[in-house]
């Protein structure tokens, strides 16, 4: 009944500035995965915006495509059941979307200058697993490259082809029983030769031992757990290789416990991921063991389940990653041991490697812990990580009623320009009472970070952010990062800004078509973590404008029905029926192959 509806384009939204999906066309294109099953994507091509032919509008289109999912019930019901005791006030009134829907990429027009710039003109459903939160894709997308997508709840990983925008492909699924070494995707790399490499967080499917193909055996707590892996894909999607995060000997035991307890304790939860191929050298951040921070918005464990720890690989054989080295971030002068979730080691989510040949070094970033941290040389043996900015120092650049506080920050996406000139950050702010009873919260945005002094200093660079006044204002020393510029999303809200980010890698050419360019001018955000952590955000993905580093809101980028800045996922309406709320997490810029060069 729903597909006859879609394809007769008789969808309405009954909404704020009511308007009709016209002309909706469906196709679905479907692979049979592991399990003999079949598993598709489904397109639903909004024709008004959808079909208009570049000649039309003078320019071809550019495509942001956004991994979202179906806001449920328990997500609905996070907010109450974290206030708890009591009963849940409002009874079944509180469940705003109990039927069941699909998660899906939305396709915005992302082409400046255009009539529905900032509409959704297609929503690709995935099926049958519905509901499965929809967590990260890669970082960067370029000509040719496959795009990966993970379920973050379903251990599933989807391979999109992305050829043809605004239609989409599904080139292949890989489902849990093809990844029984790691489960919870998270984020994805990928290589020159069309492959990635993805990290799964949690640990094997099942607890106990697990053998790799390698050889690896690891001693697991099963799924959700730890320890996490590093699986490569092809092209399709399919496994080439598992290898276990886990240091034979283990980790820490102080700062490294896991729930339920290993005899090996391990802090290998690898979250961030990236790489520098002509080093032969992956980097990994470990950000905590899944199931007991993500999956659990009552029970409160230990702080040192947010992991502290970044570990680098060799892969010289792409198919068999060596661990190289486990580095543990250090304490900075915020430094509480009455609140070890605020350091700045804890919680290490992101990590960023440089781009240009001379330069060797990477970035990490703390969520809970709010800081950054550098090492000029990701190919020693034993690289050493040091703080080089505090999030406390760019949050008044941010908003002015901010204190200078980083701890408990929230910061997520993390990257270096093409050039490697500017550092981009993405913060969702501190949420009211998070340091203590009287604590206001502070409002996220986005910061961009001058880097090129630090860089050029190599190994001998001297900043070190060691006394609060640094954590404060910024580095003392000549080579620390300087705020390049910052701007609020929802100012004056806290906990409201972006948990995730991507630049825009193509600039239109004299030719007419795209090109990839070292010096992007926008960059795209969203508000949303993952609502059972009691994190939600408000669902909505903005633009910003970059002018030499400096970071302005695009106020054209509105949404198509309320008007209002920014694309709002919380809609009754999406083109492939009433679904209400979705989830935006993750964003990319990509062109359909015909229009980039």
């Amino acid at each position: 009944m729903l597909a006859a509806v879609l394809a007769t384009g008789a969808v309405t939204y009954s909404g704020e500035n009511s308007t009709a999906y016209a002309d909706v066309q469906t196709t679905t294109d479907s692979k049979v995965a592991a399990d003999g099953k079949s598993y598709w994507v489904k397109n639903h091509l909004v024709g008004d915006a959808a079909q208009r032919s570049a000649t039309a509008e003078g320019k071809r289109k550019k495509w942001l495509l956004v991994w979202a999912g179906d806001e449920n019930i328990a997500d609905t019901l996070v907010k109450d059941l974290k206030n708890l005791p009591g009963s849940l006030a409002g009874g079944l009134s509180k469940i705003t979307n109990a039927l069941p829907g699909p998660d899906f990429l939305a396709v915005i027009d992302a082409t400046e200058g255009s009539d529905t710039y900032g509409h959704v003109v297609n929503t690709a459903t995935v099926g049958p697993l519905v509901e499965n939160e929809p967590h990260h894709m890669q970082y960067v997308w370029h000509k040719g490259d496959t795009i990966y997508a993970g379920a973050l709840f379903a251990a599933a990983t989807y391979a999109f082809d992305v050829s043809a925008l605004p239609e989409l492909k599904l080139k292949g699924v890989s489902l849990p029983t093809n990844t029984l070494g790691g489960s919870v995707p998270d984020a994805y790399w990928t290589l020159k030769d069309g492959t990635a490499y993805g990290t799964y967080m949690g640990g094997p499917v099942a607890p106990g031992p697990y053998v790799y193909a390698n050889g690896q055996t690891a001693i697991s707590n099963g799924f959700a757990g730890s320890p996490g892996a590093v699986v490569r894909f092809d092209q399709n999607g399919k496994v080439l290789s598992q290898t276990s995060a886990a240091t034979p000997q283990g980790d820490d035991p102080k700062l490294c416990p896991n729930l339920p307890q290993l005899g090996k304790p391990t802090c290998a939860n690898p979250h961030g991921i990236q790489a520098r191929e002509d080093l032969n050298t992956l980097v990994t951040s470990d950000y905590a063991e899944p199931r007991n921070i993500i999956l659990d918005p009552i029970r409160q464990p230990s702080p040192y389940l947010r992991r502290p720890t970044v570990r680098t690989w060799d892969i010289t054989d792409r198919n068999n990653p060596k661990l190289r080295a486990v580095s543990y971030l250090q304490d900075g002068p915020r430094a509480n041991p009455a609140d070890p979730l605020h350091n700045e080691s804890r919680a290490v989510m992101e990590t960023t490697v440089t781009n240009l040949p001379g330069h060797k070094g990477a970035f990490a970033q703390t969520m809970q812990g709010g800081a950054v941290h550098y090492t000029p040389d990701i190919t020693a043996a034993e690289p050493h990580w040091y703080e080089v900015f505090d999030d406390g120092a760019a949050a008044q650049a941010i908003h002015p009623a901010n204190d200078k506080n980083g701890g408990g920050s929230n910061g997520g996406w993390i990257q270096t320009s093409p050039d490697d000139k500017y550092l981009y950050r993405a913060i969702t702010g501190r949420g009211k009472g998070a340091l203590d009873q009287n604590d206001p919260g502070s409002t996220g945005g986005v910061y961009v970070l001058d880097i090129q002094k630090l860089l050029a200093a190599g190994t001998d660079f001297k900043c070190r952010i060691d006394t609060l006044e640094e954590a404060q204002n910024g580095g003392n020393e000549e080579d620390c990062p300087t705020v390049a510029g910052a701007a609020p999303i929802n100012p004056g809200q806290s906990a409201a800004g972006p948990h995730w980010g991507a630049y825009d890698n193509f600039d239109l050419g004299e030719d007419g078509f795209y090109h990839e360019t070292d010096n992007p001018k926008r960059i795209a955000v969203s508000n949303y973590f993952v609502a059972r952590s009691g994190l939600d955000g408000d669902h909505k993905v903005n633009m910003l404008k970059l002018e030499n580093g400096k970071p302005t809101l695009d106020t054209e980028f509105k949404d198509e029905f309320s008007g209002q800045v920014g694309i709002n996922f919380n809609r009754k309406q999406w083109p492939h029926g009433a679904f209400g709320n979705a989830k935006p997490h993750s964003e990319l810029f990509v062109v359909a192959d015909a229009d980039v060069k």
